[in-house]
């Protein structure tokens, strides 16, 4: 998901670790916050791999700022990533919004409608975070308030996102035709 998000954020502009840092942070740091030892490794990953390049411009005050420049491989790759998410970033949230904050970088309208159908297809599938067995427990099944508060709270922010990818798809589709 880090390697995803530096790659969609450069993509829109080359920006300096601090800001890059910043933007991914907006996206998922109230989730997983990104730390510079986390980040700075990634960025060298995908320096060594030619996706992204790395000048260096004189600070305004001080040091000199390293500013992130995404190669054309480094485009590719991303439209590579964002056309073929794998299951996690299909089924985990946080990766999926990864996913989604860039998918308009896929020009297509029946690639972005082929990833949003995966994740429609995932929030179609039954499932709980609680279960009698194999089966599936819905929130009018639990007594513990809490345990039902986490389902009720699920049950609308799932039927808000079939909602939406519904809507979406529809458009996708028409302008694909």
């Amino acid at each position: 998901m880090l390697e995803l998000a530096i790659l969609g954020f450069l993509y829109d502009a080359p920006l300096h670790g601090y800001e890059l840092r910043k933007r991914i942070t907006a996206l998922t740091g109230h989730v997983k916050p990104v730390a510079e030892s986390t980040l700075y490794p990634a960025i060298k990953r995908l320096e060594n791999a030619e996706l992204l390049e790395r000048a260096t411009q004189p600070g305004s005050v001080a040091a000199p700022r390293h500013v992130l420049t995404l190669t054309e491989e480094g485009r590719r790759e991303l439209r590579r990533r964002l056309a073929e998410p794998s299951r996690r970033d299909i089924t985990d949230e946080n990766r999926w919004f990864a996913v989604l904050a860039f998918l308009r970088h896929l020009q297509a309208p029946e690639a972005q409608a082929a990833v949003l159908r995966r994740r429609l297809a995932f929030l179609e599938e039954p499932a709980s975070f609680f279960y009698d067995g194999d089966r599936p427990l819905r929130a009018e099944e639990l007594d513990d308030p809490f345990r039902r508060g986490v389902l009720t709270i699920a049950r609308a922010t799932s039927q808000a996102e079939l909602a939406w990818l519904r809507t979406t798809l529809d458009s996708l589709d028409a302008a694909g035709r």
